[in-house]
C-alpha cells in the first residue's frame, strides 16, 4: 500500500496483536525508539498518512512477550477492516503481528475498559531446544516440586497489598498496590511447567516476582509460609527474585464487553 492520508470519518479502533519481546524494550514508549508501541505507530503513519497514537491495555517488560496485547488507536479508514488489517500485517516488523481488529465505540480505552488479565510463565525443568528458548525459563535441572508451588500459590489468591511482590518504576506514579489475583494455576505437561496468573490487575514486576517466589518455594529455597508474610508486610527484600522476562506472555486482557 502506497503512503497516503485515508478519506472518511475518523473512528475507534481495537487491535489485538502478538509479538516475541525477545528484541523490544518492553511494549510502552521508549527514546530509543525499540518498544513495540513506538514499532506500531510508526507502522501506521506509513499506512494513514499521519501520525497515530495508540493506547495500549497494560505494559509489559522488556523481553516478556504477548498472545493478546489489546491497544486502540483513532483513525479514518473507508475500507473494509480486513483490508487495514492487511495493511497492518504487511508494515508491522519481525516479530509483532496484528491477529484481530474491529470498530468500536468511542468511548471503549484498551486500558480502562479492561477488567482482567490473564498471564502464563513457562518453564522448562531442563534445557530448551533452540526454537523454545527465547520463550522459557530453562531450570536447567535444577529440581522444583509443583506441591509445595500450589500451596504457596493459594496465599496469592484474593485481594492484598502486593507491594513485596512489585519493583518501584521510579517515575513517582503512586499507584495503590492494592490488587486481586483470581488464579493461581500450576500446570505440568511432558516435565515441563506452566503458572497461569489471572487477576483485575498487577504491578510492575508483580507477576515475575510471583513466578520467582513460587519456583524459590518449590526448588526449598523459600518455606510457603514467607509468601504469606511477605504480602503481609507489604515490604520487598531480597528474598523476592523476579523471574527472568522471557518466560512471561501476556495471554489474554478481558473485557466486559
Amino acid at each position: 500500500m502506497s503512503k497516503g492520508k485515508p478519506g472518511g470519518k475518523c473512528k475507534r479502533w481495537r487491535c489485538v496483536c502478538a509479538y516475541d519481546g525477545t528484541d523490544y524494550a518492553g511494549w510502552q514508549k521508549q527514546p530509543s525508539g525499540l518498544a513495540v508501541q513506538d514499532k506500531i505507530e510508526h507502522a501506521l503513519e506509513e499506512i494513514f498518512g499521519q501520525s497515530i497514537r495508540t493506547v495500549g491495555a497494560g505494559r509489559t517488560d522488556a523481553g516478556v512477550h504477548a498472545l493478546g496485547q489489546v491497544f486502540h488507536f483513532d483513525a479514518p479508514w473507508p475500507h473494509e477492516e480486513q483490508s487495514m488489517l492487511q495493511a497492518m500485517r504487511s508494515r508491522f516488523p519481525f516479530g509483532i503481528s496484528p491477529r484481530e481488529l474491529s470498530e468500536v465505540e468511542p468511548d471503549f480505552h484498551a486500558l480502562h475498559s479492561a477488567n482482567g488479565k490473564r498471564y502464563r510463565y513457562r518453564v522448562c525443568r531442563g534445557w530448551a531446544i533452540p526454537q523454545e528458548d527465547r520463550f522459557v525459563n530453562s531450570l536447567r535441572g535444577s529440581a522444583v516440586q509443583s506441591g509445595p508451588m500450589r500451596i504457596g500459590a493459594e496465599a496469592f489468591l484474593g485481594v492484598h497489598d502486593f507491594a513485596g511482590f512489585s519493583a518501584n518504576r521510579g517515575d513517582g506514579e503512586g499507584e495503590s498496590t492494592v490488587r486481586e489475583v483470581t488464579r493461581v494455576d500450576i500446570l505440568e505437561s511432558a516435565g515441563n511447567l506452566e503458572i497461569v496468573v489471572e487477576g483485575g490487575g498487577f504491578l510492575y514486576k508483580m507477576v515475575r516476582s510471583m513466578v520467582g517466589a513460587l519456583l524459590d518455594v518449590g526448588s526449598g529455597k523459600m518455606e510457603p509460609d514467607e509468601i504469606k508474610s511477605t504480602l503481609k508486610s507489604g515490604k520487598r527484600t531480597e528474598r523476592v527474585v523476579s523471574a527472568p522476562a522471557k518466560g512471561l506472555c501476556l495471554e489474554a486482557v478481558f473485557y466486559s464487553k
